[in-house]
């Protein structure tokens, strides 16, 4: 079985390569605003992370889902903290997030495999 985490960081990479490449003044302002609104503020990183996967989990954004799983997981959030969150993410956006739910916990398996 392929490690679907080292397959969507490589894709994610390849395209953003792609995408920045055409040196669109607004994608990339775009992309540098995404870069800053996570850095260390009045929030932490963990708590900005978590909010992140929250948001991306009630729209419904796989990708998005797998970016602040990942991120979550490197910022050393544990398990419980990410299923808190998920727990919250699913109360808001109701029955319609819970197949994004099973993927998450998926990708999260993946992580951890990974170590």
């Amino acid at each position: 079985m392929s490690n679907q985490v080292e397959e969507f960081n490589e894709y994610r990479q390849r395209m953003n390569d792609v995408i920045l490449k055409d040196n669109n003044k607004i994608i990339k302002r775009i992309f540098n605003l995404d870069t800053n609104a996570y850095a260390p503020g009045a929030l932490d990183v963990k708590t900005k992370e978590l909010l992140g996967l929250v948001a991306s989990t009630v729209l419904r954004c796989d990708d998005c889902i797998k970016y602040h799983l990942e991120t979550s997981y490197k910022e050393g959030l544990s398990k419980e903290e990410v299923v808190e969150a998920l727990g919250i993410a699913t109360l808001v956006g109701g029955t319609i997030v819970i197949p994004h739910l099973r993927r998450a916990y998926e990708f999260w398996e993946e992580l951890e495999k990974l170590g």
